[in-house]
């Protein structure tokens, strides 16, 4: 019997392909709400994504302007915005006023979402009609904010997917954290769309069959997870840092041959995430049978010039002396960001960094200081300053955040709960230790690399021939390393091509979908 529904699906998109071929005074998008959900949902899922959910910087509004801050919306095509100081509110430092003028809407339908943002506060307005409209800012939070506003201005920022698509957005990036079969599908299509990533199935068994007799200390598991918390934080760090792999593990024999699996970020009994050493067993049971991520692994085993030279006892001296210690949050972003605008996918830029920062800030306060106070306040010198203290700092020097952002992380820095690595930088500080960058081990900071950093290094097996028996030994397609779990194929571009050299990595962009690297950066 023929589905009842597909007269109104024919009505609907008939209707719409008419209202998209004749002008009229609304936009046939701003009606896709109302379609039936069998149409409108495939259509919004065309014209918004889960990036659309960043906002895009306009500008500042400042007393220093000699003109108005003026721009085109996404509703509205003909905008500016200008602020003024005021004392209304009687106390020692005063508020202002912000105007901001919209004209010339796409439709009468339409409407433009806002976010206005200072070190000190964050909020949010939406317009509907074409006239002025104000702000008000009753009060600064004293000399600090009215210094800087009065410097630098109020931060303007426009939510480009409009209402609809910034509600779409949010239901594309809800799934990309749920431990579902949605989630795990949402996860690849966003890195289908965004990385130009490919998800080819191998073909079963999913799980190798592993003597652990041919893996050796040093060498690599690059992990990559697709579902629920780690899948969505994974998918979103693969996006800007165009690694293919979210986490990874070291492997380490001691003197009795026993083997063992070194991990930053392994999450101990109180739900903290730190520094572990792992029997093999142990670990391996737990990626087969609990690890609820989906869990993607590879085995990527060191070349036999490498594994020469790669000293044992300097490595379990290492391993040991950060066993127990927190997961490096500190520097997590900082091994992203290595230039002034070369690092962020649009629409993310420095503002937006600073902006969201503050946002968490204001939320959860002890966060934000694991995750970039200490180590923004490494970069300046200085200690004990919070975010909008720093941001005062800079400017008071004549820099900017994002040349803040983009000064190389040291690995003799020492935050107040020990050295900070995460899980890439705590294993090629071992390789540092163990010698595999002599030579110029002293002008390489490995906390500045990335993942897709790490294992484009040339230090890994090239010749299939010295694999162990069991890799890849169920395929057909033949991979440079040995994948030893998951349904899809592992993908590493770049794979074992890059020698290291002096700075390495301390200035490389990495915009999607490309990742162009430029040399010697």
């Amino acid at each position: 019997m023929a589905d009842s529904s597909s007269p109104r699906i024919f009505f609907a998109i008939t209707c719409l392909l008419l209202l998209l071929a004749v002008n009229l005074p609304f936009h046939p998008r701003d009606l896709l709400p109302l379609l039936p959900r069998q149409v409108s949902w495939p259509l919004l899922n065309s014209l918004n994504s889960a990036v659309d959910l960043l906002p895009t910087y306009i500008g500042a509004a400042s007393l220093k302007n000699d003109a108005a801050v003026e721009w085109k919306g996404a509703c509205f095509y003909q905008n500016k915005a200008w602020l003024e100081f005021n004392n209304n509110s009687g106390t020692q430092f005063g508020g202002g006023t912000l105007h901001i003028k919209v004209d010339k809407p796409h439709s009468w339908t339409c409407m433009d979402i806002y976010v206005f943002v200072t070190p000190y506060r964050v909020t949010w307005d939406w317009y509907f009609i074409s006239r002025e409209h104000t702000m008000e800012f009753k009060q600064w939070e004293g000399k600090a904010e009215y210094d800087y506003v009065k410097q630098k201005g109020v931060s303007i920022f426009l939510m480009e997917a409009g209402m609809v698509g910034t509600l779409r957005a949010l239901w594309d990036v809800f799934p990309l954290f749920t431990n579902t079969g949605w989630g795990e599908n949402s996860n690849i299509a966003f890195l289908e769309k965004h990385m130009g990533a490919n998800f080819y199935a191998r073909p079963q068994p999913w799980v190798t069959n592993i003597t652990t007799d041919e893996i050796h200390s040093g060498d690599l598991l690059a992990i990559s997870k697709i579902r629920g918390r780690w899948g969505g934080f994974e998918t979103l760090e693969k996006w800007v840092s165009g690694a293919y792999a979210g986490h990874t593990a070291v492997c380490l024999r001691d003197s009795q041959g026993k083997l063992w699996v070194a991990e930053s970020g392994n999450e101990n009994e109180k739900g903290e995430d730190v520094i572990a050493i792992l029997p093999w067993e142990e670990w391996w049971e737990f990626e087969q049978t609990k690890d609820d991520a989906n869990p993607h692994i590879a085995l990527l085993p060191l070349h036999p010039d490498y594994r020469a030279r790669f000293n044992v006892a300097a490595a379990w001296e290492y391993a040991h002396s950060m066993d127990g210690k927190p997961y490096g949050y500190h520097n997590l972003i900082f091994s992203w960001i290595d230039t002034i605008s070369g690092n962020y996918p649009p629409p993310l830029d420095a503002h937006l960094v600073a902006s969201v920062m503050t946002v968490w800030s204001k939320i959860q306060p002890d966060y934000a200081a694991n995750m970039w106070n200490e180590a923004l306040n490494k970069r300046l010198g200085t200690e004990g300053l919070d975010l909008p203290d720093v941001l005062v700092e800079v400017e008071k020097r004549g820099s900017s955040f994002d040349e803040l952002l983009a000064v190389p992380e040291q690995d003799d820095w020492i935050y107040s709960d020990g050295k900070s690595t995460s899980c890439i930088a705590f294993i090629l500080e071992m390789y540092k230790e163990a010698g595999l960058f002599d030579p110029i081990s002293s002008s390489i900071q490995v906390t500045e690399f990335t993942i897709k950093d790490a294992y484009m290094l040339k230090f890994f097996e090239n010749n299939a021939s010295r694999f162990p028996k069991w890799c890849n030994d169920n395929d057909d397609v033949k991979l440079p390393y040995c994948q030893i779990l998951g349904k899809y194929r592992m993908e590493l571009p770049g794979y074992n091509t890059m020698e290291p050299y002096p700075h390495m990595n301390e200035h490389c962009p990495s915009l999607p979908p490309k990742y162009h690297r430029p040399k010697n950066c």
